[in-house]
């Protein structure tokens, strides 16, 4: 399916979900107004216990271009993603860019993932492809890394080299074409969920090249739950069983 016809200035939305993120939110937020000052920022937040929400709230009172959901407990990544996109449809986002709020996703490269959107349906920043690079991580956590990317592209088939990647731009039409309320990843299987889906559906994946750093501030959100939840889903979507 080609790239559906676009206006000269869609309309942007970053959706970022947040737990825990009170030492990085408002920084990040500026930052990524600073990169693309048109955009609008959803700051979709899990019911932090250290403040991530209520600092989003006064960014949205302060700032035009800022919105906030607070949710009522965390619930993982997934749920937290598809909430914040439900609410950017609503609001007529033609572009919808996912990232993390811990600045190990440059916001300085937000304008070459929206660049290749014109002429692409969903585009990875991806740490895997020539001129994409890892910084800051030892190397037992980048063998992790690239080998969890090869696990769900050998099995899924998928010709995408950055599979676990969370700098994404999806195309609306995206979005509304692949059932997010089906999508039953939690955390980051919900990455190779969401590519999985497109490429099935016949859009258009592309990927850039970025650079991937370690978190600015505060603690990963990565633990064991979240790696055996991704190892046993990718199985279950290439048979078909990803409800």
């Amino acid at each position: 399916m080609p790239a559906a016809e676009q206006g000269p200035s869609p309309a942007v939305w970053v959706v970022v979900p947040t737990y825990n993120e009170a030492e990085n939110v408002e920084a990040f937020v500026a930052a990524v107004l600073d990169a693309v000052p048109s955009a609008t920022v959803l700051v979709v937040d899990d019911n932090s216990p250290d403040g991530t929400g209520e600092i989003a709230a006064r960014l949205a009172a302060a700032r035009e271009r800022v919105e906030v959901l607070r949710r009522p407990r965390k619930e993982g990544l997934g749920p937290a993603y598809v909430a914040g996109f439900h609410l950017a449809l609503a609001r007529g986002a033609d572009l919808l860019v996912e990232m993390d709020s811990d600045f190990s996703h440059d916001p300085a490269e937000l304008g070459t993932l929206i660049a290749a959107s014109a002429d692409a349906d969903l585009v990875i920043g991806s740490r895997y492809i020539p001129g994409g690079a890892v910084a800051d991580w030892s190397a037992s956590r980048r063998a992790i890394s690239r080998g969890g990317s090869a696990y769900a592209r050998l099995v899924l088939g998928l010709d995408v080299q950055d599979l676990t990647g969370g700098f994404k731009c999806f195309r609306r039409e995206v979005l509304e074409a692949i059932d997010i309320d089906g999508i039953g990843s939690k955390g980051y299987a919900f990455q190779v969920e969401t590519t999985y889906r497109t490429v099935a559906a016949g859009f258009r994946v592309v990927e850039v090249p970025i650079t991937f750093r370690d978190r600015l501030a505060g603690d990963s959100k990565m633990n064991g739950a979240i790696v055996v939840e991704a190892a046993l889903r990718v199985p279950l979507l290439r048979l078909g069983r990803d409800g």
